[in-house]
């Protein structure tokens, strides 16, 4: 099992920049990848930025590219996502999972375990 909790959400205008967090505990956090997910009001969840066990591979939507960065720190059982350039756009709910093995896609259904969210708004 795995239990995480995200941090660092808030209030933001268009341009500006939050640095979102992910605390993880249970199993060796060095054994499996990480992912941000988001899901703004009435829309499906969607993938935001992967990162695979040594933190060495990441990827990203294409929405994000160039403006977001996915990290990890194993020796503190954290994964961060720091959001620069934010556009109204990017509101949304962010949540952090955590997937079965040391490699995961984008797909929802490669991630077992999901934190409670944390809210990002971008005002114009």
């Amino acid at each position: 099992q795995v239990q995480l909790v995200e941090s660092g959400g808030g209030l933001v205008q268009a341009g500006g920049s939050l640095r979102l967090s992910c605390a993880a505990s249970g199993r060796s956090f060095g054994s499996y990848a990480m992912g941000w997910f988001r899901q703004a009001p009435g829309k499906e969840r969607e993938f935001v930025a992967g990162i695979r066990w040594n933190g060495i591979s990441t990827f990203y939507a294409d929405s994000v590219r160039g403006r977001f960065t996915i990290s990890r720190d194993n020796a503190k059982n954290t994964a961060n996502l720091q959001m620069n350039s934010l556009k109204p756009e990017d509101t949304a709910v962010y949540y952090c999972a955590a997937a079965r093995g040391p490699s995961a896609g984008s797909r929802l259904s490669d991630y077992a375990y999901w934190g409670q969210g944390t809210q990002v708004t971008v005002s114009s």
